[in-house]
């Protein structure tokens, strides 16, 4: 009786449907494969809620309309403005080619509220979000990048010379929160518009990345296609320029213990030297011949968010891989002191402008809380290799040497002291023997 009771239950027939149909079904892996847009989940937030929080200006929906950042709506619309006077094209025309792509925008973001949704009847203030947050970026990055004169007044509070001075530091930093992305295929329906013209992938990969960084040494690689949204553009330029590896990940050989790699003055003190890469992708790290080759990084008030952001977004978005994740475990693993700090500013590998070397040191050590590395990262290779060099037998006895007798000067001191009585006392047994040999023979 009572399991036919539960045959007749809603929830009961629903769930054997789903096991008739066999898992996930399609619409749902296409939904999945379509968003690129996360909310940050509340394990990883509560460790730094403020990496995570826009500070002046929202971009999207997911932090649209909250006090501290309602200020630059203002702003936005005025940016708005601008942007049309300029194109000399009617707003409907901007809006009508972003509603043609509004459900593959509105598929971008991960459990979007009903309040956005197309299905929800919010078309319209969706499509009025996309718009005006989209036209707000271009302004800002051409603006700010001299990609067209400014025609701004020289009093504007944002885009006149002195506001973007103080502006865009902010801006760019919102721009690489993962919550705070807006999908470059907004400002790709937007120039086609504007243009006449498709094909703006590169144009907009370009400005993108010339406003995120603009003393960026490496060239932008064509023909990529669009990126997602500004944080996957800012990861693409990290990760360019590094070697290909050769085949797929590799396990690691049975013989060789998976121990974690030493800090950068332990390895020193084994004979490992640095040196810094030729490029500053997160993947130019090789060992060669006794030399442990390092991009150099430059650490600010920015590094510790824009880190974790990016792997946050590798850890959420599936296929995007672990490559910065497994940059920032290498380098915590480098760097647990104050000295280590120093060892690799003295070789021009880390840029310190955050003042003292124990802050960051500690910033290093706290950004791998809590994070999830993959089994076969890129960097696993250089791990064994590293730590095969410093197992040999020579390497050892030279590291014991060094940390037992030269890590301060009394020790180096004690050392010389102790090297200087047992000559003397060498050379007073030689002079005394010296005589007795003499008159003998």
């Amino acid at each position: 009786m009572a399991t036919r009771r539960m045959e007749q239950c809603a929830w009961v027939a629903e769930v054997e449907r789903a096991v008739a149909d066999g898992g996930a079904s399609s619409e749902e892996s296409s939904r999945w494969r379509q968003q690129c847009i996360y909310r940050v989940p509340t394990c990883i937030k509560n460790l730094n809620r403020k990496a995570y929080q826009p500070q002046v200006v929202s971009l999207g929906p997911f932090h649209h309309g909250e006090p501290q950042l309602r200020p630059m709506d203002t702003h936005k619309r005025r940016a708005l403005v601008h942007f049309l006077r300029r194109a000399r094209k009617p707003l409907a025309a901007f809006a009508g080619a972003v509603a043609a792509a509004g459900e593959r925008l509105e598929a971008a973001y991960e459990g979007l509220g009903d309040e956005w949704r197309v299905g929800g009847g919010a078309a319209e203030r969706f499509v009025e979000l996309m718009v005006t947050d989209g036209c707000f970026l271009l302004e800002t990055m051409r603006t700010a990048t001299g990609w067209e004169v400014n025609d701004y007044d020289g009093e504007d509070p944002v885009f006149s010379a002195h506001g973007l001075l103080y502006n865009v530091p902010y801006i760019r930093r919102d721009m690489l929160m993962i919550e705070n992305q807006l999908p470059l295929l907004v400002l790709d329906r937007l120039l086609a518009v504007e243009n006449g013209k498709d094909g703006n992938e590169d144009v907009i990969n370009r400005i993108v990345l010339l406003f995120l960084s603009p003393t960026a040494a490496w060239p932008l690689t064509t023909g990529t296609g669009l990126a997602l949204h500004p944080l996957d553009m800012f990861r693409r330029s990290l990760l360019c320029g590094s070697p290909t590896p050769s085949g797929g990940p590799r396990a690691p050989p049975p013989d060789s213990p998976d121990d974690i790699i030493r800090s950068a003055e332990e390895l020193y003190e084994a004979g490992v030297r640095f040196r810094r890469s030729a490029t500053s992708s997160f993947l130019d790290i090789r060992f060669h011949r006794g030399t442990l080759y390092l991009p150099a990084i430059v650490v600010d008030d920015t590094t510790e968010y824009v880190l974790l952001n990016l792997m946050a977004f590798e850890r959420l978005h599936v296929g995007a891989g672990n490559d910065v994740t497994a940059y920032v475990f290498f380098m915590d693993n480098m760097v647990d002191s104050a000295r280590d700090v120093a060892l690799l500013t003295s070789r021009r590998i880390v840029y310190n402008t955050v003042g003292s070397d124990k802050a960051v040191a500690k910033l290093f050590s706290g950004l791998s809380r809590d994070v999830v590395l993959e089994p076969h990262s890129a960097l696993d290779d250089v791990h064994r290799e590293v730590n095969a060099y410093c197992r040999k037998r020579r390497n050892r006895w030279r590291a014991n040497l060094v940390h037992t007798y030269f890590r301060s000067p009394w020790s180096f001191l004690s050392l010389a002291a102790a090297v200087f009585l047992l000559v003397m006392t060498v050379l007073q047994t030689v002079y005394t023997l010296l005589p007795y040999y003499s008159d003998k023979s």
